[in-house]
């Protein structure tokens, strides 16, 4: 009859659910047999905790603080300008007359999605005299674009504005080397200089950035109005070079392809100009990023080792003084599987514990690096991954423990002392 048929459907229904509620009930009953153990053994649970407390917080805190260095590093290397490409005219043979990069192809340049910012630059070695001293060094035309391309602010005054730029002003803005030189203890701001016998107002001081790769000191120049550059000085609008800005750092082999395509198409296919960039810098940068990385991982390892090993020590000795209590169950009607579950979920709780008390401990240590001006950068795939490693190391290393336990036999398990 249909009664008969649907009977065994409901039957399975029952038995299914009756083994979800037991299963349940199982694992419930496991965490709250943990925490009794853990909590009775305070003192030991406390010594084990710290391990896996200190490994997690380890992990945490330095790779807070190696990505917080790695963005200070690469901050300052782009005070270098890993991502700047340099155009200049070039002579496809000794034969043949130099290119000429013009304004036209820079706004061309500046329509490209890989172009980030671009500047002309008309400039030269140049004697600059103020009062009774001379000194030589590099007088670039730019536009105001110069402080965001090269990362270099201002320390004194201002930089030029686009006003000074369309009316060819004749303001100047100085190197640190050059505020040293011709200033020593007069304050720069409102003085003039003369470059090439034509007066300038000093405006502003750059920030000292220094020499890279032994190249001439960066310091050593000034920086003025592209227009009044080439009208005054080098009576020519054409720039010297072009520099430009990549949009990603990381991309800055595809920026190049890019400018040098529209270059040729620009030219008639003609390579009469030269493209170059800071490669060295770049790779520099990688492996700085890839030492870090892996010194990152070797700390975190290393943590995460002493952690476990901490958790196998704990549970095997858990498991010597426990044997007799094993046999007992055993000899009630507990099975392997629930024994191993039982220890397995002991270590679990240690990890869990442990890995919460860790994220805590290293958000007040990375709290107090803050306070000191150390560089840190959280991260929450850090913070997530390191707690992760934890709760895998803790059940890794607690099965052995929980697996020995699993297999004691029941008779020789009662009769130990």
């Amino acid at each position: 009859t249909p009664c008969e048929h649907s009977f065994p459907t409901r039957r399975s229904s029952d038995l299914g659910a009756e083994h979800n509620g037991a299963w349940k009930a199982e694992l419930i009953d496991a965490v709250q047999a943990a925490w009794r153990v853990m909590w009775i053994n305070r003192f030991r649970t406390a010594l084990t905790l710290l391990g896996i407390i200190i490994g997690v917080a380890s992990v945490i805190v330095m790779l807070a603080v190696g990505e917080g260095s790695k963005r200070q590093v690469m901050a300052q290397m782009g005070a270098f300008g890993s991502n700047i490409l340099y155009l200049s005219g070039s002579s496809p043979n000794p034969r043949t007359p130099l290119g000429i990069v013009t304004l036209n192809d820079v706004a061309a340049l500046a329509a490209l999605p890989q172009v980030k910012r671009i500047m002309p630059v008309n400039g030269s070695d140049a004697g600059i005299r103020y009062g009774n001293l001379d000194y030589l060094a590099y007088v670039g035309g730019n536009d105001v674009n110069f402080p965001q391309i090269f990362n270099w602010p201002v320390v004194e005054g201002s930089y030029f504005t686009e006003a000074d730029e369309r009316a060819g002003a004749t303001v100047a803005v100085i190197g640190h080397r050059i505020r040293e030189k011709l200033f020593k203890h007069v304050n720069p701001i409102g003085q003039y200089i003369l470059i090439e016998n034509v007066p300038f107002q000093v405006i502003g001081v750059l920030a000292e950035k220094g020499s890279s790769s032994g190249n001439k000191d960066s310091d050593d120049r000034v920086a003025i109005p592209y227009t009044a550059a080439s009208v005054r000085l080098f009576g020519t609008y054409n720039p010297e070079y072009v520099t430009i800005a990549a949009a990603d750092a990381h991309k800055v082999q595809e920026a190049e392809q890019a400018i040098d395509q529209l270059m040729l198409r620009l030219h008639n296919g003609k390579r009469d100009y030269q493209l170059t960039n800071n490669a060295a810098m770049i790779q520099a940068e990688a492996r700085t990023q890839n030492t870090l990385s892996l010194m990152l991982g070797s700390i975190a390892a290393i943590s995460l080792l002493v952690g476990g090993i901490g958790v196998m020590n704990i549970m095997l000795m858990t498991v010597r003084e426990r044997t007799r209590e094993i046999g007992i169950r055993m000899a009630t009607g507990a099975r392997q599987r629930d024994i191993l579950r039982q220890f397995l979920t002991e270590a679990l709780m240690l990890s869990v514990v442990g890995g919460l008390c860790g994220i805590a401990l290293a958000l007040l240590v990375g709290g107090v690096l803050m306070l000191a001006k150390v560089a840190v950068q959280f991260s929450l795939v850090a913070v997530l991954g390191a707690f992760g490693c934890a709760l895998v190391t803790g059940v890794v290393f607690g099965f052995m423990p929980a697996r020995k336990a699993a297999r004691l036999d029941p008779v020789k398990a009662l009769t130990s002392e």
